[in-house]
């Protein structure tokens, strides 16, 4: 049977979890009570043992002693219980009256009967009591924090709402405008020969048409969307400089969607759109836009808050349970039946008693049904509460499938290659230069994907809340045995094509074509990538797409968690990133039929090409900084760019130095190399990881760790030091044969990756210990329509 603490750590919140009944504080109280009585106990065999004189069963005569005395005060202590119900109670519960009724209830326990002298028992108590109200106080501040929220999208809703009947207006009132003036052309056009007086009675008829539309119904619902709030372009007080009212409305809709700057960008063109009246097609095409955006919002904040129920009435249960549990533990060991008394104020404490989360959440799920889910509930809860994945035992089957299929694949391709000869100092350049690296990417990118997989196994077990820091879907988000599925299989594929490929080669098959087969695998793994049918994991291909192109297009996307970390990743993939180059020249210049590998290498746009390509990572990143520079105004964000600023210019010199091997860019490698690594590794330590604090209370590291040995730290500080220092590799100039350099860039890349994959780790312990910091579970999802002052 499981114990209840290792229950309540697997089942509690982390990032509320010091706002939880601190139970194994209590437990050692608890024990503290037990160790007391025990010793007291022991002296009271000692002082006695002149009356019956010592022996061997001077323990036994005692104990038993003991027990009838403790059984005859059990039978007292009935009667007086029966003759006096009004002092059965053991313990009672002081409520502090001197509070508003708004503010949270103070509880304080006064023992009525002192069944104990022992101060142990008063500190149990007391700290019962502060454990308590702590929790009773968390419960209200989330809870007046939840209701706050749900009355907010409520008026949202309704704004919500209120547009939408106007928009639907405004399209049947220009359908019916449209109809009208088909008709007055169409009698015109028969009706031609009719005099001035005619037309202008025409004109009047239009003039009419307008000013009945101006002077709708709907006048009196955009005033009182005004005052709540919403600001309309085409509202009876909104006029022209010519005094007539403007058409369109704006909405406010903040930096969300993956459009949301460029939206800002074009707010003008938005703007004169909706002005125009000539324009009222697209205008209305853009308003419905804004409205079906607005609403995606407000369906994302009702499923938030919904979600915030769910997890405060986690919360309650839970705790509740705790008191339950540890109140036992200590009637046990006092020999007293205190529990009942406590659990009665318990049971009545604000985080128990109160109903407001269970009538709001039933709320939330009937306003859900009828306005995001067209009444049908069972949609509705697909959304508000998404079904977890199963772990699949085919999954894990596959994974060892694939793992051994790689193995032998992988052994098999060793030894071909040793008979064959193929890296050996006679044997051709062509397969070290142009086909080996295309496996070499393919490697690289596995191993990354490998050391992801380990990353969420880690984040798993120590319960780290990897999928709301990225603000992942948990029931699209992948697992960790997925990540080793698609990395066992991909790395399958890979060397058994590379086993086909050296067969095909050392036989002398097709030897034109041979050299085609890396570049169909890319072509195949690329077209998985992209494919729009929903099979291979098409949510998670389709979100690193978006996230590539937010990465890519960084200073006109707002920065999210997920943005910067796989920018991160990119900057320790450069060498992935030359081999790509190398792999698109070759096969694009038809190199792969010629074997010339030199035609690539010797023209001047490659050189180019190769330092866009070492800066492009450093530079996105860059980018990325100083657009959250520009969002949330925080010189932090500058002094990180300043950072990637010096990793291109460190970049930029040993790429240089490798080409033009003087004495002066050896010089300018060194300097600039330095300065970065020192840049580097003060932003991972201090930042990134949040350790080297000199006043922690963990020497060296910080406050709250994760890992319970810490000796663990030290040494990932000492190997990201050491990995960070792999640069000093392209100075040393070691006197290698092709192959053996190719081997060597191969493990140094590998090395960058593996420090990557270390680093991820600590990087989100760290966001994930801040979040529990600021007991940040749900997120706050931006809202449409922000209310305005009345000056404006």
């Amino acid at each position: 049977m499981v114990k209840f603490s290792k229950e309540l750590e697997a089942q509690l919140i982390p990032e509320w979890k010091d706002a939880f009944v601190n139970y194994w504080q209590l437990k050692k109280s608890v024990k503290k009570i037990k160790l007391a009585r025990k010793k007291a106990g022991i002296e009271t065999l000692i002082e006695h043992k002149n009356d019956y004189g010592f022996s061997l069963f001077d323990p036994i005569r005692y104990l038993i002693k003991k027990l009838t005395n403790i059984k005859s005060n059990n039978n007292n202590n009935e009667e007086t219980a029966v003759s006096d119900s009004s002092s059965n109670d053991i313990i009672q519960q002081v409520q502090n009256t001197n509070v508003a009724e708004d503010e949270e209830d103070h509880y304080q326990t006064d023992l009525v009967q002192l069944f104990s002298v022992e101060d142990e028992v008063k500190e149990f108590f007391e700290i019962l009591d502060e454990e308590l109200n702590k929790v009773n106080q968390f419960y209200r501040v989330k809870e007046s924090e939840f209701l706050e929220r749900g009355e907010t999208l409520n008026k949202q809703l309704e704004i919500l709402l209120d547009l939408k009947q106007i928009i639907n207006d405004r399209r049947r009132k220009n359908n019916q405008q449209s109809v009208r003036s088909d008709s007055r052309r169409s009698f015109n056009r028969s009706e031609s020969s009719l005099s001035l007086q005619g037309s202008e009675y025409s004109e009047s008829v239009s003039d009419a048409d307008e000013t009945l539309s101006n002077t709708s119904p709907n006048n009196d619902m955009v005033a009182a969307l005004e005052r709540n709030g919403v600001n309309f372009i085409g509202s009876p007080r909104s006029k022209t400089k010519q005094g007539k009212p403007k058409m369109g409305m704006r909405i406010d809709i903040p930096a969300t969607n993956p459009a949301r700057t460029i939206t800002a960008v074009t707010s003008m063109l938005w703007e004169d759109l909706v002005n125009n009246p000539k324009k009222d097609g697209p205008g209305d095409f853009v308003t419905r836009k804004k409205i079906q955006c607005a609403e995606k919002m407000i369906r994302a904040a009702f499923v938030e808050l919904y979600r915030g129920f769910g997890l405060l009435k986690t919360y309650s249960s839970l705790n509740v349970v705790a008191f339950t549990k540890i109140l036992k533990k200590f009637d046990k060991v006092a020999k007293q039946q205190a529990s009942g008394s406590y659990l009665k104020v318990v049971k009545r404490s604000h985080f128990i008693s109160s109903d407001k989360v269970v009538k709001l959440g039933d709320e939330v799920e009937s306003i859900f049904t009828k306005h995001f889910a067209n009444n049908d509930r069972k949609k509705a809860m697909k959304y508000l509460r998404p079904q977890l994945q199963k772990d699949s035992h085919m999954i894990t089957f596959l994974v060892g499938l694939f793992t051994g299929s790689f193995v032998t694949l992988f052994i098999v391709y060793s030894i071909l290659a040793h008979l064959s000869g193929i890296f050996s100092a006679t044997s051709e350049a062509g397969y070290v230069e142009t086909v080996y690296p295309i496996f070499s990417m393919f490697a690289l990118l596995s191993l990354h994907l490998f050391l992801y997989g380990c990353n969420l196994f880690m984040w798993k077990s120590t319960r780290i809340n990897y999928n709301f820091i990225f603000e992942f879907s948990s029931s699209t988000a992948l697992k960790y045995r997925d990540v080793f599925l698609i990395c066992t299989s991909f790395m399958s594929a890979v060397v058994g094509a590379m086993v086909i490929h050296l067969i095909l080669k050392s036989n002398e098959v097709f030897p034109q074509q041979v050299d085609a087969i890396p570049g169909v695998l890319l072509l195949v793994f690329t077209g998985l990538l992209i494919c729009p049918f929903n099979i291979f994991y098409r949510s998670t291909r389709y979100c690193f797409l978006r996230v590539i192109r937010n990465i890519v297009f960084s200073p006109f996307y707002k920065v999210l968690m997920v943005d910067f970390f796989m920018a991160d990743q990119l900057t320790s993939q450069i060498p992935l990133l030359r081999h790509m180059e190398s792999i698109a020249c070759y096969f694009i210049a038809g190199s792969f039929m010629t074997n010339h590998y030199q035609t690539c290498r010797s023209s001047r746009s490659y050189k180019e090409l190769a330092y866009f390509i070492s800066f492009a990572p450093y530079f996105w990143r860059a980018m990325q900084c100083a657009r959250r520079w520009f969002d949330e105004g925080e010189v932090d964000h500058l002094a990180n760019m300043g950072k990637y600023v010096s990793a291109m210019l460190a970049a930029g010199a040993r790429l240089t130095f490798s080409m033009q091997p003087t004495t002066f860019w050896w010089s300018m490698v060194i300097v600039t190399s330095s300065c970065a690594t020192v840049y580097q590794l003060y932003w991972d330590f201090v930042k990134d990881w949040g350790v080297l604090n000199r006043k922690s209370k963990n020497p060296w590291l910080r406050d709250e760790l994760i890992l319970r040995k810490k000796g663990i730290y030290y040494v990932s500080i000492a190997l990201n030091f050491a990995l960070r220092l792999v640069w000093v590799e392209t100075i040393m100039r070691f006197n290698m044969g092709r192959v053996e350099s190719r081997l060597l860039d191969f493990f140094m890349a590998s090395l960058e990756i593996i420090r990557r994959g270390h680093w991820n780790f600590y990087r989100l312990e760290n966001e994930h210990l801040n979040n529990v910091g600021k007991y940040r579970a749900v997120k706050t999802v931006p809202l449409p329509f922000r209310e305005m002052d009345s000056d404006n």
